[in-house]
């Protein structure tokens, strides 16, 4: 009768050690790149630099560069004519 006892203190032991353990890696990733925000920001910006705007590509990815392409209108520069 004790063994059944001690069954339920050691696996929510066990449980403890492992959830602390999870908590411990997440905690050290931290960002590593930048957040999406950041990334997001810079694409924007280096597209208004070559004059275009960013639009949606329908893709829902962690990656704003595959989210969101740089559209560029009207004429085209004299390096194409």
């Amino acid at each position: 009768m004790n063994d059944r006892l001690k069954r339920p203190a050691i696996l929510s032991a066990a449980a403890i050690g492992a959830l602390g353990l999870s908590l411990a890696a997440c905690a050290g990733m931290g960002p590593r790149d930048g957040t999406y925000t950041q990334k997001l920001d810079t694409l924007r910006a280096d597209c208004d630099a070559r004059g275009g705007i960013l639009t949606p590509t329908g893709a829902q990815s962690a990656s704003p560069e595959r989210d969101y392409a740089c559209e560029i209108r009207g004429l085209p520069s004299s390096r194409t004519r």
